[in-house]
């Protein structure tokens, strides 16, 4: 099922909103060492590629649209990024299919305002080994943004933190973007057993 309000636009478009590299290093670290990483809705890779620079384990990139998997399974071989497995699944109705306690990170990018934003954290929760962490970033509502859903279905930083508490994340932490990403707003949250 896609989201309300989901789509993307052209690529470089996309891109112009994010200095990636600066942002991830933000929200995930420079290395995760040899933990897994899942991108829920990757899009056309623009955090997928360099997130498995960062590991030595398998990054997979879960989206519903056939075509964005496809072309970012032919980025990820034109780039010789061998641990990236894009996967087309509708991870909102049907979850990730992942192992439970399996991944060290989870990437949840612009995706909070859908119809159940907490299905998401659970299923993120349930995948993630002990004292993983699933990182957020959505669009912010408080400044006027080039793109984005509607401002009424944005979630604040207040609510997703509510929602990681609710889905049973601990540590929350919310991560200033700054000139990385200044439309959106960021944060962390581990799992602790």
């Amino acid at each position: 099922m896609k989201g309300r309000e989901s789509g993307m636009p052209a690529e470089s478009w996309w891109s112009s909103f994010y200095d990636v590299e600066q942002a991830l290093d933000i929200l995930m670290g420079s290395h995760i060492g040899d933990g897994n990483i899942v991108d829920f809705g990757s899009g056309y890779g623009t955090f997928t590629l360099p997130a498995a620079l960062r590991t030595s384990g398998i990054v997979s990139a879960l989206d519903i649209e056939l075509e964005l998997i496809e072309q970012l399974q032919k980025k990820a071989r034109n780039l010789n990024r061998l641990n990236i497995e894009a996967i087309r699944r509708d991870f909102v109705n049907d979850g990730t299919g992942l192992e439970p306690n399996s991944q060290s990170h989870v990437m949840i990018y612009n995706l909070l305002h859908i119809e159940n934003p907490i299905i998401l954290l659970r299923e993120a929760n349930r995948i993630l080994k002990p004292s993983g962490v699933v990182s957020v970033m959505h669009w912010r509502s408080d400044i006027p943004t080039p793109r984005g859903p509607s401002l009424t279905i944005r979630p604040s930083p207040i609510q997703c933190e509510q929602w990681s508490a609710n889905a049973g994340f601990k540590h929350i932490q919310h991560l200033p973007l700054g000139e990385s990403c200044p439309f959106h707003f960021g944060l962390s949250a581990r799992k602790i057993l």
